[in-house]
């Protein structure tokens, strides 16, 4: 049977709707850089870290552009010696993914790598998190931008400042500057282990 001009199958999308969403996700044709931070202390470490950063060369949308040295920290917020060590790098990619998309695909990325969320600060496989997404500042529970505790963690700005010594995080100025007020006390430089980029 032949559609009738009231089927909405039939429609055309109207130019103000195109418009409307092309202005929402201004990322279509825009890649923004982010950073995101990649720390791993259960299993085999440097091949989960690689293995992370491999899978997100892998998404649509994303290129990896950079991936830092690598660290060795003291896990964050727990007792001393009640977890194994972290082992800690940066990478800087360029999306045309949203915040909201990159998070999900950071999740698939943990959940591929059986990350288990039993309890805060707990041991993980791999940990991915989205530090700074270009210069978005949001409060969204879900996602806040930037990372509200990257700029008192040295795991996450020492790696970032070898990748990139110019940066700047959001609100909080220069990484160098941040960096220096913290101090690299227990995060190791680990000259034995390397990251590749994604082929």
């Amino acid at each position: 049977m032949k559609p009738t001009q009231s089927d909405p199958t039939v429609q055309p999308v109207p130019a103000s709707v195109v418009e409307t969403v092309d202005a929402a996700d201004t990322t279509l044709s825009n890649p923004r850089w982010a950073v995101l931070a990649l720390g791993a202390n259960l299993g085999n470490r440097l091949e989960t870290l690689q293995g992370a950063v491999d899978a997100l060369g892998d998404t649509p949308g994303l290129r990896v552009k950079a991936v830092s040295p690598v660290y060795e920290t003291a896990p964050w917020g727990v007792e001393p010696g009640s977890q194994p060590s972290y082992l800690n790098a940066v990478a800087l990619v360029k999306t045309t993914l949203p915040p909201s998309s990159l998070l999900e695909r950071a999740h698939a990325v943990e959940e591929a790598f059986h990350r288990v969320r039993e309890e805060r600060w707990g041991a993980r496989t791999i940990d991915v998190d989205i530090v700074a997404y270009a210069d978005v500042v949001s409060e969204d529970p879900v996602l806040t931008l930037p990372h509200p505790r990257a700029h008192q963690r040295a795991f996450v700005l020492a790696p970032w400042h070898d990748v990139d010594p110019d940066a700047q995080l959001p609100g909080h100025g220069p990484v160098a500057d941040l960096l220096a007020a913290l101090g690299r006390e227990g995060v190791t430089p680990r000259v034995d282990l390397e990251l590749r980029l994604p082929e």
